[in-house]
């Protein structure tokens, strides 16, 4: 079975090596393909769709678009009007949900032939990954997936996490290896999920774990970590703690994976005894981990080597609800081959994001080196789609350039995923201000590094008369950003965020630090502008510099 496997595994990466090959040819016939199937629709006519024949013509006649640009037609398509987008026999599973740039989340059409590019991708990392480490092959999967159904579009259709969606179509042979089933995305409470995952997963023989954010790797080791009595307990009486908010139906499905196991119980039970804790690196013989490494994520990778040891780590590759944008090949590297056979993709040069009509770069074309913005095409419906992350290319494989995530775009921070945008900020800020009546004509909200991370509010010391002021302006920040951006509600409910932090500055040090940071610009300084978000932990040094 082994043999069977492997060899394969080996012959599907194989045709993916040699598409890379020929990847400026292949991309061109998948771009023709994907515009075809929605060409004869009110979008496909509204961008003259239906007369493209070649991607220079596409790139030609169809302008660079954001989600703003379709959400129109995706409106449409969510009360039920498939044909507004999708040609015919186009069907729609389901509205992958993520956060917008402003107040309103996007909803990104997850149609058949979307599913299977994106499937694709998946795939091919999944086999190169068990092809670096065959003795993972065959055994458990620790993988995390959300609800897909979270919420439904006025005609009934699911809107939520993609990854819900993938967890529910796999093939049932891979399947039986998933140690977390799918029913796990039903329990909402943070807690009560971790407690569940780890209670299946600890008596269990996991070859590798995949998580989009290393955070959630280190959290589902923590609370392995922190409740282990407990759950050698209920490993050995074959019961779920009756105090983890985990819903009736959930325990009901639960019921037959619960079987008392007082053999696993003793061996961890031993492990704890000899270390005085129980970590994955003591119970598991993990193959690899799979999570994002790129950008802020590879902070948490500091964290690692106390709870897995050595094992590698292989970065998931660049992707979002949108589109799958790279693959990895590699431990310890966030650069992954351009994915040449799922999504047409062409490239911004980051010195000209700021031009009307930027020129764009096919992947082949990219120079090693040079920093650009990704723009997708897809099966999804969304076409020339500024999907606002910045990569560098680092070599090629075949005609398929390597690119690495470096972040996302200007005024756009992301700690565990949430992609908070500058203007969410200021709009949160405001209807804070609004809720308590407390305006503060300055701040400043920074990153902040922690277990878990979080966002530091600076405001300037108020009045002797108003000492508390401050306090409740940044808990009523907190509920307003949760309101604007999904993304950030979902990892502040997971914990993979902590609330908004509070530092008070003395007055004029925000004033200070916008001349500072003006003064660093050829520009006078009427034309700097205020940054109501910084992006990265460090920036907050340069606060506390100014402040001194």
């Amino acid at each position: 079975m082994f043999i069977l496997a492997r060899g394969h595994a080996r012959r599907v990466y194989e045709r993916f090596v040699a598409a890379t090959a020929r990847a400026a040819e292949l991309q061109e016939s998948l771009l023709l393909r994907t515009i075809r199937r929605n060409a004869d629709t009110d979008f496909g006519r509204a961008l003259g769709l239906n007369r493209v024949s070649s991607a220079a013509e596409f790139r030609r006649r169809v302008p660079i678009m954001t989600y703003e640009d379709h959400r129109p037609y995706i409106e449409r398509v969510k009360n039920g009007e498939i044909g507004a987008m999708f040609g015919r026999q186009q069907h729609v599973r389901m509205f992958a949900l993520t956060s917008g740039t402003s107040d309103q989340p996007k909803y990104i059409p997850v149609t058949d032939a979307f599913l299977a590019e994106y499937r694709a991708g998946w795939n091919a990392f999944g086999i190169k990954a068990l092809l670096d480490h065959p003795q993972a092959f065959l055994r458990g999967i620790l993988q995390i997936s959300s609800r897909m159904d979270e919420s439904r579009s006025p005609c009934g259709i699911p809107c939520g996490a993609i990854t819900g969606l993938m967890a529910a179509t796999q093939k049932r042979l891979v399947r039986k290896y998933y140690i977390s089933p799918r029913c796990l995305a039903e329990i909402d409470d943070a807690d009560a999920k971790y407690y569940t995952i780890m209670r299946l997963a600890m008596p269990r023989d996991v070859a590798f774990m995949i998580a989009a954010s290393p955070a959630t790797q280190l959290k589902l080791a923590r609370t392995g970590a922190e409740h282990a009595e407990s759950i050698i307990r209920d490993i050995h009486d074959g019961t779920l703690r009756v105090e983890a908010a985990v819903p009736p139906s959930v325990r009901e499905q639960l019921r037959c994976r619960l079987a008392a196991d007082p053999a696993a119980a003793r061996r961890l039970e031993a492990i704890l005894h000899e270390h005085g804790r129980l970590l994955p690196k003591h119970y598991w013989k993990l193959g690899f981990l799979a999570n994002w490494t790129g950008g802020t994520m590879g902070l948490y990778l500091r964290e690692f080597p106390e709870y897995f040891g050595d094992t590698p780590v292989r970065d998931i590759g660049l992707l979002a609800s949108e589109g799958r944008v790279s693959i990895p090949v590699e431990d310890g590297t966030p650069a992954g081959i351009l994915n040449v056979v799922g999504h047409f993709f062409e490239f911004i040069p980051v010195e000209c994001r700021d031009r009307t009509d930027p020129p764009t770069y096919l992947g082949h074309e990219l120079e090693p080196g040079r920093e650009y913005f990704v723009l997708l095409t897809t099966s999804s419906g969304l076409c020339r789609y500024d999907l606002g992350d910045l990569v560098r290319c680092t070599g090629f494989v075949g005609q398929a350039p390597l690119i690495e995530f470096l972040n996302k775009g200007a005024h756009i921070c992301s700690m565990a995923g949430e992609k908070l945008t500058e203007n969410q900020v200021i709009l949160a800020m405001q209807r804070a201000g609004r809720d308590t009546g407390l305006h503060v004509p300055n701040f400043v909200l920074v990153p902040k590094w922690g277990q878990p991370p979080c966002y530091l509010l600076h405001v300037e010391s108020p009045p002797a008369d108003a000492c508390d002021s401050p306090r409740k302006l940044a808990e009523a920040l907190e509920a307003q950003l949760c309101q604007v951006n999904v993304e950030y509600a979902s990892k502040r409910r997971t914990q993979r965020l902590g609330p908004v932090d509070l530092k008070l500055l003395t007055p004029g040090t925000l004033d200070r630090l916008d001349r500072h940071q003006a003064s660093l610009y050829r520009r006078s300084n009427e034309q700097y502008k205020h940054k109501y978000l910084y992006c990265h932990p460090d920036d907050a040094l340069s606060i506390d510099t100014k402040e001194l």
